[in-house]
């Protein structure tokens, strides 16, 4: 292991961390020196020195291997969430260690979830740094999985596995600066676009700046205690359904469709699964909801419903109602829909359409198998054969996944929490989702929980955010040869 090589490249990270310090500084500037400022200020001169030491002590190597692809990686999101609580914690209020460390994993790993009571309170310069750790999450972990592991070598993207289906082959078969502008257009593009419509809508631009960052991210912090629900706009809902839905789908497809490519959101077949499965899931909800009598009408069933479905498939966990108050048949849908989430290639967590899509093909190829033993059946995705290596790691991924949610469902009900709350809780973290069900609903927050439940919640929340296998390798690396 090169340490000289894995420091610098986490040492880069930690500047561009810092700019966003100084940005959030610079908010709290024009908003007349608001108590925000002097704690990220020197958050900023803290993280620049400790990004800046290796840069200019260490000395340079060459390029990665495949061990310290993983160590560069993993290494970057850990210190990236320790910098992140400086904020917190020189801020002070409801932010202890444990809690400033919470919000920072949930910032970065674009959860969601949060511990404060009363986000009103927060000043305008700390809104703009919790709404910007979503941002950076959401841009690094494309970033650094689909940009700087195609330059490891044999290692490639198997990490995440996003290289499931011909559609991610596709997209991004390109050179490395190739990738990073696809990346950067479509990231900042749907931000930016996202921000302007939200202010003709009628949010302020500080408002509409920061929920774009949550909502492009997947993430789900607002700047308000009560979510989107505080606007009570159906034309500013309308707009966060639609850029939470294309959020959740493979970058490369967004760019492929907008630029007129043939491999296309039209003809990609796990782009038109996610697409029925949140439609769908929607509709089942809304008739729930409607013949529940939750909502008078079907209109406003439909509103809510398919809003909150669409936000929890995407990972994005913003709210416009109660949905623990929900019929059971919602609760389960909407929980399912959490744990399957959006396409390989976004910011989206959870299991991906990808791998629910590839584990029927290779259920229905098993049972054609069985009927027809000489038969040579090939499980194909978007009309590529996959190899059988694909196949298993699809299936091996849900496996290690549903293991870990078990674990974690067991571990927080431990604590006196009832089993909604506890199996809504753990799949909440794991799939990067911000918000469950019972005591961890979407209007509720997890600031009252014991503290060990809330550290083990940054765990799985990172185990979701890195695919699992990449925070497992940490502790596979030889550190030593």
């Amino acid at each position: 292991m090169r340490w000289n090589i894995v420091l610098r490249y986490i040492g880069l990270i930690l500047l561009l961390d810092a700019v966003f310090m100084l940005l959030a500084a610079c908010v709290s500037l024009l908003d007349g020196v608001d108590t925000g400022f002097y704690p990220l200020l020197q958050s900023f001169l803290l993280t620049s020195i400790l990004g800046a030491f290796p840069l200019i002590f260490v000395s340079k190597g060459g390029s990665v291997n495949s061990q310290e692809g993983y160590a560069v990686v993993t290494g970057a999101w850990l210190m990236s969430c320790l910098a992140g609580m400086l904020p917190y914690v020189l801020w002070g209020g409801e932010f202890s260690f444990v809690n400033a460390w919470f919000e920072s994993v949930s910032g970065f790993s674009t959860t969601g979830s949060t511990i404060l009571g009363d986000v009103e309170a927060l000043p305008k310069g700390m809104l703009f740094w919790r709404a910007s750790t979503h941002w950076l999450g959401g841009m690094g972990v494309v970033m650094f999985v689909l940009v700087v592991l195609p330059s490891m070598g044999s290692t490639k993207m198997r990490l995440s596995s996003v290289e499931l289906s011909s559609m991610a082959k596709d997209n991004f078969k390109y050179r490395t600066q190739k990738i990073l502008q696809i990346l950067l257009v479509v990231y900042v593009g749907l931000t930016i676009s996202e921000t302007v419509l939200l202010r003709i809508a009628g949010m302020s631009w500080f408002d509409a700046v920061c929920n774009s960052f949550s909502t492009i991210a997947t993430g789900g912090f607002c700047t308000r205690n009560t979510s989107i629900a505080t606007f009570g706009s159906v034309w500013i809902e309308t707009i966060v359904l639609f850029f939470m839905a294309v959020s959740g789908l493979h970058f490369g497809l967004i760019f492929a469709t907008m630029t007129g490519k043939s491999n296309n959101l039209f003809k990609s077949e796990i782009g038109r699964y996610y697409i029925a499965s949140l439609l769908g899931a929607g509709l089942l909800v809304t008739l729930s909801l409607w013949l529940s009598g939750v909502y008078p009408t079907l209109g406003s069933s439909l509103r809510y419903g398919l809003f909150q479905v669409v936000s929890v498939a995407s990972t994005t966990g913003f709210a416009t109602a109660d949905s623990s108050a929900w019929p059971s048949l919602s609760v389960i849908l909407m929980l399912l829909m959490m744990i399957q989430c959006g396409c390989a290639g976004s910011t989206a967590g959870g299991v991906k359409c990808d791998r629910v899509l590839l584990s029927f093909k290779a259920i229905r190829a098993m049972m054609i198998r069985r009927q027809h033993p000489n038969a040579v059946i090939r499980v194909k995705l978007n009309g590529v054969i996959q190899d059988a290596s694909m196949v298993d790691m699809a299936v091996l991924f849900i496996l290690l996944y549903g293991a870990l949610l078990a674990l974690g469902t067991i571990f927080i009900a431990a604590f006196g929490l009832d089993l909604e709350t506890s199996f809504s809780m753990a799949a909440a973290s794991m799939g990067n989702v911000g918000v469950g069900f019972g005591q961890a609903g979407s209007m509720n927050n997890f600031g009252g929980f014991p503290a060990a439940v809330k550290v083990l919640c940054t765990v799985l929340m990172l185990l979701g955010r890195l695919e699992i296998f990449g925070f497992l390798q940490l502790f596979l690396i030889r550190w030593r040869k």
